[in-house]
């Protein structure tokens, strides 16, 4: 059977990013992000739903959103689910699904002249693509974000 794991997620981050270093030296970044859905229900009353997601990214892609990053700001991601399981302090047996970001874009939130920013294309290309290397015990480093032209819509 195939497997297909891709998720394009577009909201506001919720926090300010956290960046650590593993001990491979890797740069890891951690945010959440809110994606909002309004809708009219059958009553015809408008309706609002909220989807909070943890996301982390690698390399240059963490550094990058670390740097330009903050809460409230708008970003359009593109990356694959994760599902991290570990055991909490108190025992009990704890999971959640993570998005690790491979992509990623600047949105603009219309505040400022010209359209949002990215990391550079070249990551990829001076990188390769980084996905599939010694790092998959530990989440993978990821390359940097496209440009809007490669956004299939």
């Amino acid at each position: 059977m195939a497997n297909f794991n891709k998720v394009i997620l577009a909201g506001n981050l919720t926090r300010d990013p956290q960046l650590s270093v593993l001990p491979s030296n890797t740069q890891v970044c951690e945010f959440g992000m809110a994606i909002n859905r309004k809708w009219r229900g059958q009553d015809g009353e408008m309706r609002d739903e909220t989807c909070f997601v943890d996301l982390r990214a690698f390399g240059r892609t963490a550094e990058t959103i670390n740097k330009y990053m903050s809460k409230g700001k708008p970003i359009l991601v593109e990356g694959r689910l994760r599902y991290d399981q570990w055991e909490g302090k108190d025992g009990q047996k704890k999971s959640r699904l993570t998005v690790v970001v491979d992509n990623f874009q600047f949105i603009d939130s219309g505040g400022g002249g010209g359209r949002g920013g990215s990391s550079s294309r070249g990551d990829r290309n001076e990188r390769g693509n980084d996905r599939g290397n010694d790092y998959d015990e530990m989440p993978p480093v990821t390359s940097g974000a496209d440009s809007a032209d490669d956004i299939p819509f």
